[in-house]
């Protein structure tokens, strides 16, 4: 992690607590309760201490089972009991991995953990926390996403806040994988310019639900087509800033810029499914599209149009006055004719 990411995480842990939050995390932070000097991290480890890894990859067939292990660092002066937690774990709509909170019965991966209740850790050492997966013999293939925390309880006043920082586990279960989409509830909306000599863009929204068994980060591609010409956009950010569990939906924005308000525009989405996390040689995933259409009146254009329209018709009826004037014949008076005869 490097040191913006650090000072950013750090921030925002800060802010989580004072509102009496639930974090879960899958990289080294250090986590701080508002009323006490106690900071920790947990890591994943070896047998023997952190080994190097950001989350617990495990990958087994059913009736199977594994001890994987995370490192609990007590950054504090002072020893401090911790409470060791597995739970559940789900993505929140922007993304971010968290768990259910400790007081929900894990219903899928987290049922499948074995911990400790708790672990006393004097001031600056680490204990190494075993991790017992055990996979049911009727567990379906696919991902069950879990995790694991190190908590401690703060009271301020008549508030208890749970600290809680833990690790991601990805859990897998052999067998026949599904990498499958599907794309609803697509919008597009035209956001044009004044600028009669600028193009504008069309905003789009669009849910994904994941219906495989298996994490997916789907690549995005969107095209408008219309009389004046096409434009496209394709996603660009991460692959975990696209993540979708199994069973889970999100709904992202897109915005394509370049478009011409020339009437209709019809916007067509690609999603293509895209696994996440380790590769599953040999699985293909279909791609899905979908498609809409939004009316874009050119009134910027129009304007300059009618405007042109009218300097045109002001200049040939001055020009044609002008003309007249010119053509109408001046009567002079001949020699002799007195005035007004």
């Amino acid at each position: 992690m490097d040191k913006s990411r650090s000072r950013g995480a750090i921030a925002l842990l800060a802010v989580l607590h004072a509102v009496g939050a639930t974090v879960l995390v899958a990289l080294v932070v250090f986590a701080t309760p508002s009323n006490a000097d106690t900071t920790w991290s947990v890591v994943p480890a070896d047998a023997n201490g952190p080994d190097g890894r950001s989350v617990i990859d495990v990958e087994l067939a059913a009736g199977q089972q594994v001890t994987e292990h995370v490192a609990v660092v007590n950054r504090s002066a002072q020893p401090v009991d911790f409470a060791i937690d597995a739970n559940d774990g789900y993505l929140t709509a922007k993304g971010y991995f968290d768990m259910r909170p400790s007081d929900a019965k894990p219903v899928d991966g987290g049922s499948w953990v074995g911990i400790p209740d708790k672990v006393t850790i004097a001031g600056g050492a680490t204990a190494i926390v075993p991790v017992q997966i055990s996979i049911p013999k009727n567990a379906t293939p696919g991902d069950h996403p879990a995790g694991v925390t190190a908590s401690i309880d703060t009271v301020s006043g008549q508030v208890r806040v749970q600290n809680r920082v833990g690790v991601r586990l990805n859990i897998r279960v052999s067998g026949v994988y599904t990498a499958k989409v599907q794309v609803t509830a697509m919008r597009a909306d035209y956001r044009g310019s004044w600028n009669p000599f600028a193009a504008g863009s069309v905003d789009v929204t669009y849910t994904v639900a994941n219906v495989g068994n298996v994490r997916l980060a789907p690549d995005a591609r969107l095209l408008t087509s219309s009389f004046a010409g096409e434009s496209g956009w394709s996603d660009t950010s991460e692959a975990k800033a696209r993540e979708i569990m199994p069973g889970s939906s999100r709904t992202f924005t897109a915005r394509v810029t370049g478009v011409w308000p020339m009437g209709s525009i019809t916007t067509k989405l690609v999603s293509i499914p895209s696994p996440a996390g380790r590769p599953l040689p040999g699985i293909t995933a279909e791609r899905v599209a979908i498609a809409t259409t939004v009316v874009a009146v050119p009134w910027p254009q129009l304007a300059v149009l009618v405007l042109l329209v009218l300097v045109v018709v002001a200049l040939r009826v001055t020009g044609s006055r002008r003309r007249r004037r010119v053509a109408t014949p001046v009567v002079l008076n001949r020699p002799g004719t007195p005035l007004g005869a």
